[in-house]
């Protein structure tokens, strides 16, 4: 939901909120600024009855001179020196009153009394029964959070409560999401599965569960053959060995299970669930994402699942899943023609289901639903589209680099267009087995980008970061795994597409894959943003270090080091707030905001003014 204050003064507080992550912007009148340090902000909490000053993370240095990784600080005394702030702690379905108190003076005489600014918000609730809920992991395993909350360790490496624990924070409710849609399976329901890695023990048991309750539960896996030498080793198929191991060991009936075999160039690559109920097979709700059936997918790369209860969506997806148990496509072994035959054959079967449109304009409203593999660009240049013809925001998700096709149509973008964010995998640079020239999207088209990676070493005086690698949770992408792409988020059209397929040529025409385009539904535009919005800005920070830390001298690090753990003792902070920097153009997206709702009544929690706790 977005939310705005009053104008107070010279200050107005913007609001987005999701489910756990309410992010905040304040649009303030240049000239009341004069001074300022920067704001202490309060929570007031009137569902828990708790009233409290967010915790800080930078210092004033003539306040705390040295400052180490079990320093702990409040903004009433180390404010925030930014005009965009984000909660991650939120609850979900909850309401909540923010104060921001704008401080002036000098840091050991903080001036108080400039009127403070309040906002009213709620966030959305995690489970409901609306047609969408939405399921983000934590996807920051790389973090000094993980590192002050279970050290340097693997989960496998702590003991009992507190292994349970950081799995948990991990998870961030997903695994419980997925464990609760298999539950609401009732004796007499179908449940139809598509799996590309099957091996995460909970899930296969909660499954032979509801088969045991009377569920009739059917599972497709990815078990191709297609195992490769590595190092002059060859490895076993992937991910066949350990789905295979794993249904066996819970004793899933082979009637049960539907092997994909074929066209082993290609991967079986979706993650979804359709709940069909009663004796007459009702299609219901169905359950995808990004999120792989491991113990990477769920507690270690960013993923999400998104459960939708529309009938209409589910009676596509069993479509879609009807096609896919008979193993369609050519087989290793087979006449080069009767591939060919047979992979159009399996092409056409699928671009059957529902024609899929290859223009942003021609979307409707509501859910569209996307599957591969089809033949031809359209799709991929949809997608495209969507990002360089967005008219104020764009946001997307890569884990396997920027495809050509994006660049193409976003190469020529100006600094003033609309403005993008690219959260990827890796660093973005030029690939020396391609011939085609490296393009460089940047600020210069207006287009950001973030990539995976975590703090190599202390930062000044910062506590060093556990690496997402050494916590050995997933082998292949270790970051950034989500799929989803956002255009227009803010406004009131916003379009959220998203599932498992990567935004590539691969996924759209050869994978078997699933998308889901949602057009004109804020409420999911807002969950996403958020959470997209808390990934970017973990990720930006460390991406940037990492880029330009080899290149600076030790002097040079050592200050940018001091800048990145201390506060300005000025209102000297505010000059990075000029016109055409990032940081303005954060906020200047929120001004532009549309799609308020009003915020909740009710007296507010401290009516007296008293100090919080």
């Amino acid at each position: 939901m977005r939310f705005k204050s009053a104008k107070t003064g010279p200050y107005q507080v913007l609001a987005v909120s999701g489910t756990n992550t309410i992010s905040f912007a304040i649009a303030a009148d240049k000239a009341g600024t004069k001074g300022l340090l920067g704001f202490a902000v309060e929570r007031s909490d009137p569902q828990d009855k708790r009233d409290f000053y967010a915790f800080g993370f930078k210092v004033f240095p003539s306040v705390i001179p040295k400052p180490d990784e079990t320093t702990k600080v409040k903004t009433s005394d180390h404010p925030v020196q930014s005009f965009v702030w984000d909660d991650f702690t939120a609850k979900p379905d909850h309401k909540y009153e923010y104060i921001f108190h704008p401080l002036k003076g000098t840091p050991k005489n903080l001036d108080r009394s400039g009127e403070p600014v309040a906002i009213r918000v709620q966030t959305e609730p995690l489970f409901s029964t609306l047609e969408h809920d939405i399921f983000f992991n934590r996807g920051v395993a790389s973090s000094q959070a993980y590192t002050r909350e279970f050290g340097n360790k693997k989960p496998d490496q702590l003991k009992g409560a507190k292994r349970t624990e950081a799995l948990q924070w991990l998870s961030r409710d997903l695994d419980e999401a997925i464990l609760k849609f298999i539950a609401n399976a009732a004796k007499g329901d179908t449940l139809l599965c598509c799996f590309y890695e099957f091996r995460y023990p909970p899930v296969a048991e909660a499954l032979r569960k509801a088969l045991d309750d009377g569920v009739d539960v059917r599972v497709i896996v990815d078990a191709k053959n297609n195992g490769a030498k590595v190092k002059g080793k060859m490895q076993p198929p992937f991910p066949r060995t350990e789905n295979l191991a794993l249904i066996k060991k819970v004793k899933l009936p082979k009637a049960n299970v539907f092997l994909r075999e074929a066209r082993t160039s290609a991967i079986q690559h979706n993650k979804f669930m359709v709940l069909l109920k009663g004796k007459q097979k009702t299609p219901a709700e169905v359950w995808t994402g990004s999120t792989n059936i491991s113990d990477g997918g769920i507690h270690g790369q960013t993923n999400v699942g998104h459960w939708v209860r529309n009938g209409e969506t589910a009676k596509k997806f069993q479509a879609y899943w009807e096609v896919l148990k008979s193993d369609p496509g050519g087989k290793d072994g087979e006449a080069a023609a009767t591939v060919r035959a047979n992979n159009k054959k399996f092409k056409d079967g699928v671009e059957g289901i529902i024609a899929a449109p290859t223009s942003w304009p021609k979307v409707k409203k509501g859910i569209t639903t996307v599957f591969s593999p089809r033949s031809g660009p359209g799709v991929l240049n949809m997608y495209a589209q969507m990002v360089d013809e967005a008219s104020d925001t764009s946001c997307i998700t890569l884990a396997f680099g920027i495809s050509k096709v994006f660049k193409d149509v976003l190469k020529d973008n100006k600094a003033d267009g609309h403005i993008g964010f690219f959260l990827l995998e890796k660093e973005d640079k030029a690939n020396p087995r391609t011939k085609d020239p490296f393009v460089q999207l940047n600020a210069k088209n207006n287009i950001y980008e973030a990539f995976g990676s975590f703090i190599a070493e202390p930062l000044y005086q910062w506590a060093k970061e556990t690496n997402t690698r050494f916590l050995q949770l997933n082998s292949h992408v270790s970051y950034i795994h989500s799929k989803f792409l956002l255009k227009d988020p803010l406004g009131t059209d916003p379009i959220v597409v998203t599932g498992s397929a990567n935004f590539s040529t691969a996924s759209t025409n050869e994978n078997d894959e699933n998308m889901l385009v949602i057009r004109g539904n804020q409420r999911v535009a807002d969950i996403y943003f958020t959470e997209f919005n808390r990934l970017f800005y973990h990720y930006y920070f460390r991406s940037v270090q990492e880029r330009t830390r080899k290149m600076l001298s030790e002097t040079e690090k050592k200050n940018r080091d001091r800048q990145s753990l201390f506060l300005d003792e000025t209102d000297g902070w505010l000059a990075a707030y000029k016109p055409g920097s990032l940081k303005q153009k954060r906020v200047d997206m929120f001004k532009r905001m549309k799609g308020f709702a009003d915020p909740w009544k009710g007296p507010s929690f401290r009516p007296n003014g008293g100090p919080p706790l």
